[in-house]
């Protein structure tokens, strides 16, 4: 990034957060009333539509391929970037504060180990089925978890930005998309749902969900799929817990996807296999409350252990859309260590391979400007592409014909 880039990113940082303050207050976020909310945004009848002729671009946790994740210079500079969605895993803090952060423990990317007053709060919890060892993001407030500062999670990675970010809310990740220039959607996580309903617990007897969802619809969020409500502000739901999305439906008909990981580990909540929760019946089941899955990539086309080439792809993409299931596998990353040989070093020949060759129906990528530029070159967005009334479609395909010699 140059330093006019870093300039203007940071100026835009400083608006997103004087906007938050002005709608959130101070110290621990209050939420603003729908009036309040809904006078202050932007109008999002008068924005740029998300597209939805390509596979969507995902910006996972933000550009965290260049700045800290989950932070608010990650999506801002994502939204810079050309993502369609940014992403975020949502946490709680002590308190009851819904926040975006990946891990349960704080060790990874934030300086609470340099936090002297911190130094006895690491603890040991089961979680996932394992026991870890770290300071817990459920042990501490929501200011607690203010005064730290996040860094990025890899070495090989830009580090110059670490220290300059704090974790930042649910709510201020919300409109940091609802005040972009442009129509942006989100993609939240319900993350850690059995550990969070665990060693959390709200005064009113609500849980995780329930407060997760009552933000969405708070903020404006709801409709199905490609209905006028969801395009005015586009949402996508995820959780690797079947239960927590099948609860979540009740709610909301906010479209959503049942995230798969790795072959060898089991639902957390559920304790099903891999091959359980991709079987044929398994899929039709639960795409009775989902519209898609979202399986990390290596699933869906396993490499060759022994060289990092690309074995047989698997059958699931195919079987996924025969049942009308989006498939958004994830993640896609530049850097040579993540790169199968397949590829050449070219990120930009993964893309193609999984967008032309796997067809699937979005990208969680750490690097949304490589996917936008990929995507425009190839795919690019059209004006025209932006006038969806009969009307325009009749005069594109009256300007098709007299093109081909008809008049």
């Amino acid at each position: 990034m140059t330093r006019t880039a870093a300039s203007s990113l940071a100026a835009r940082v400083v608006l997103a957060l004087l906007l938050l303050i002005g709608v959130s207050g101070s110290g621990a976020t209050q939420a603003a009333s729908p009036h309040t909310h809904h006078s202050r945004q932007l109008d999002v009848n008068h924005k740029k539509p998300v597209q939805t002729f390509r596979p969507i671009n995902i910006a996972h946790r933000g550009s965290n391929g260049e700045l800290p994740e989950e932070t608010a210079a990650a999506y801002l500079r994502a939204i810079e970037e050309g993502a369609d969605f940014i992403e975020t895993d949502v946490l709680a803090s002590k308190d009851g504060h819904l926040v975006c952060f990946h891990d349960v423990t704080l060790d990874a990317t934030t300086d609470v180990a340099d936090h002297a007053e911190f130094a006895g709060r690491k603890r040991t919890y089961e979680v996932q089925g394992e026991d870890v060892t770290g300071w817990f993001i459920v042990d501490f407030t929501l200011e607690e978890l203010r005064s730290l500062r996040v860094k990025q999670r890899f070495s090989f990675r830009d580090q110059r930005y670490n220290g300059k970010y704090q974790i930042i809310t649910f709510e201020e990740y919300i409109l940091i998309a609802l005040y972009a220039d442009r129509t942006v959607g989100i993609y939240p996580e319900i993350k850690n749902p059995v550990f969070i309903n665990q060693h959390v617990k709200w005064s009113d007897g609500k849980r995780f969900e329930d407060k997760f969802v009552e933000t969405l619809l708070r903020y404006g969020y709801g409709g199905e799929y490609m209905s006028d409500g969801w395009l005015r502000q586009p949402l996508f739901i995820q959780s690797f817990a079947p239960t927590s999305l099948i609860y979540v439906s009740n709610m909301t008909d906010s479209p959503k996807l049942l995230l798969i990981d790795d072959t060898t580990v089991p639902t957390q909540d559920t304790n099903q296999s891999y091959h359980e929760i991709t079987s044929d019946a398994y899929l039709a089941f639960i795409g009775s409350y989902v519209v898609g899955i979202g399986p990390w990539k290596d699933t869906l086309v396993p490499p060759d252990p022994t060289d990092n080439r690309l074995g047989r792809p698997a059958d699931l993409v195919a079987r996924a859309h025969a049942l009308r299931l989006q498939v958004h596998p994830y993640t896609f990353r530049n850097e040579n260590q993540y790169l199968h040989f397949d590829f050449r070093q070219d990120p930009y020949a993964e893309y193609a391979y999984w967008l032309d060759e796997v067809a699937v129906d979005g990208l969680f990528t750490d690097f949304t400007g490589s996917l936008h530029k990929y995507q425009e070159w190839t795919r690019p967005y059209r004006k025209e592409q932006e006038k969806t009334s009969p009307e325009a479609l009749l005069r594109e395909i009256a300007g098709m014909l007299k093109n081909d010699g008809y008049d």
